[in-house]
């Protein structure tokens, strides 16, 4: 079954994602923070930064970042960002994406995140499915749960 046969994958979502990707920063920071206290070990503090793979040098913060997105995109579907704001990330059918997906989105963070993720979002706006570039190269979209 293709997207155009799909009328329930709703992908205009934008203003959703923004308030997710501030979540997900805030979520992360905290995570690292408590984790940070636990190491000893100096942890970035912008949530932005966490939330486009910019690790500061720590080895911490990044396996935590990884985990955080694939994990849970590959395996769910979703964020908690994600999760409060409604939206999941489903492969080009509709289903769970999977792992190697989920670490497709995520590595093109970097590339989508530049200048606080304005590259993302100049992207998603002009996409008629609204992907971001970690979208597009995994075959992925964001919806309404």
């Amino acid at each position: 079954m293709t997207y155009a046969q799909q009328p329930s994958l709703n992908v205009h979502v934008t203003r959703r994602r923004i308030f997710a990707t501030l979540i997900d920063g805030v979520v992360l920071s905290i995570v690292l923070n408590l984790l940070g206290r636990i190491f000893d070990v100096k942890v970035p503090s912008g949530t932005l930064d966490l939330t486009t793979l910019s690790f500061g040098g720590s080895l911490l913060t990044a396996v935590v970042v990884l985990a955080y997105y694939i994990v849970l995109e590959g395996w769910f579907g979703w964020t908690v960002g994600k999760l409060v704001t409604g939206i999941r990330v489903v492969d080009e059918n509709g289903n769970r994406p999977g792992f190697v997906s989920a670490l497709v989105r995520t590595l093109l963070r970097l590339i989508d995140g530049i200048l606080a993720y304005l590259v993302a979002f100049i992207v998603v706006v002009n996409s008629s499915r609204r992907r971001r570039l970690g979208d597009m190269a995994a075959k992925t979209l964001v919806v309404r749960a």
